[in-house]
């Protein structure tokens, strides 16, 4: 499964839930499938999704839903174990795996030998969720799960053809500083 397609089956099962997208195409590529005022999309900060995520979550009541990519866990590992510690009940961490850094080039990450789902559990996560490509995606249970959770999504390697994000970086914070101030 290709990561749009991933993004999409799980954009598709959302109702209200906040959503940080780790920058580039990951952001472009959610931009496209569905955009929302309850979606914040990174354009820069490499490795800072799933951190963004923890304090808005910390934050608030409503559930947010990082898409993080495993380049970007890998740089900021450090996030998952505050993440953990926190333990913040309505925070869900995708990690969606590529083996590589999709928006700089395609180079190949360490991801290929170090299994994130397990340094997940090694860290403490109790709600541990894997997917790859031949699941179907139930993303309700997932929703269901009380958090901090971690989910594990294995896809092949490639960037979707779509647009750069037709929006200022200000217009995206104050978009959705205004969506979350209600």
């Amino acid at each position: 499964m290709e990561r749009i397609k991933a993004i999409e089956s799980i954009v598709n099962q959302l109702d209200d839930e906040l959503v940080v997208c780790n920058i580039g195409f990951p952001s472009r590529e959610l931009y496209s499938v569905k955009d929302s005022p309850n979606h914040f999309y990174m354009l820069g900060s490499m490795g800072m999704a799933s951190s963004i995520g923890l304090g808005l979550a910390m934050a608030q009541q409503r559930k947010v839903i990082v898409f993080d990519g495993d380049g970007s866990v890998l740089m900021n590992l450090g996030s998952l174990v505050t993440i953990y510690n926190q333990a913040p009940e309505n925070l869900v961490v995708v990690v969606i795996d590529n083996e590589c850094y999709g928006s700089t080039g395609s180079q190949c990450t360490y991801a290929s030998t170090v299994n994130l789902g397990e340094v997940a559990k090694s860290i403490g996560f109790k709600n541990n969720f894997k997917f790859s490509e031949s699941d179907e995606i139930n993303f309700q249970t997932v929703l269901e799960a009380k958090g901090p959770v971690f989910v594990h999504f294995k896809v092949k390697a490639g960037n979707a053809d779509v647009p750069i994000i037709d929006m200022t970086p200000q217009e995206i914070i104050n978009r959705f500083m205004e969506e979350i101030a209600d």
